[in-house]
């Protein structure tokens, strides 16, 4: 028997209108269903915790848009369980289902017909006067960046202990695969394919017009120090939350030995995705 659970974005009605079909038609087939309480109280059924799902599900089956899907990704942290994100938000790079066709691709997932992508996650901790003061594991990008009214701030790059440079710039984004079309792309960064084993360094808006994006194998640690004496500095996490840095912090971002299982639609094609979600060929 399958274990799905379904996890929705707060505060929209779409979810529940789904679910009234998709629970029936799941009950069909003979599947165990958790429903987030979120989608739960509009039915008048019982819910479950969003934060105990990852342990009793095989699939957890996310309405909403990216921003969803990046926090089931962390939550799922550890567990052997699939995710499936359809899109009720905007561009919906990883949340790659169409709602009106989620029947039939839910069919092809139970029949084992539909593949998963293993997507890397990347670790990053933060050393303050050699003390380890914040760690996180996050899906699509750790983030440098400062303030509306901060000036330029200067960033000690290295990779493998071998020195880069200092960036002079509004910030830097270090990325994964999967959110190389996120904030990295709107900074100038490449796509990459989201199963390379590849992490993406990407300066932002940079004094020195000739500070470019730069891939990277994923087996490399970058390590980063805040030279700049400003308070207005932060470190962001999957564009969700965020930490305070101060001068000399030590950033350290690499790899983590995590990885998020992702459900794709049986015939997708990448590159029609970037088509349709970035408007390619269209004037």
């Amino acid at each position: 028997m399958k274990k799905i659970g379904i996890i929705c974005k707060a505060g929209r009605p779409e979810p529940a209108e789904i679910a009234k079909t998709f629970l029936p038609w799941l009950k069909e087939r003979g599947c165990e269903i958790f429903l987030e309480d979120g989608v739960a109280k509009p039915l008048g059924m019982r819910g479950t915790a969003r934060e105990e799902m990852p342990d009793i599900c095989d699939i957890l089956v996310v309405l909403g848009g990216d921003g969803t899907m990046l926090s089931v990704a962390r939550l799922a942290i550890g567990r052997d369980v699939k995710i499936l994100g359809v899109n009720l938000g905007g561009l919906g790079f990883i949340t790659e289902f169409n709602k009106e066709e989620l029947h039939a691709s839910m069919a092809k997932v139970l029949s084992g017909k539909c593949p998963y992508e293993n997507r890397i996650m990347l670790s990053t901790t933060v050393h303050r006067e050699d003390n380890q003061i914040f760690d996180s594991i996050v899906f699509n990008d750790v983030v440098i960046n400062k303030g509306a009214l901060a000036r330029i701030i200067d960033i000690e790059t290295y990779v493998n202990d071998l020195y880069v440079t200092t960036f002079k710039a509004d910030g830097l984004i270090i990325s994964s695969p999967t959110g190389s079309t996120a904030y990295s792309l709107s900074a100038g960064g490449p796509i990459l394919y989201p199963t390379l084993n590849s992490i993406v360094m990407t300066p932002i808006c940079p004094h020195t017009l000739t500070n470019r994006p730069i891939v990277l194998p994923d087996d490399f640690a970058v390590e980063l120090i805040m030279r700049s004496d400003t308070e207005d500095v932060f470190l962001t996490l999957d564009g969700q939350s965020g930490f305070p840095l101060k001068k000399d912090d030590v950033i350290e971002v690499k790899k983590s030995v995590y990885t998020t299982k992702i459900l794709i639609p049986c015939d997708r094609d990448y590159f029609q995705v970037l088509r349709t979600k970035l408007k390619w060929g269209e004037r």
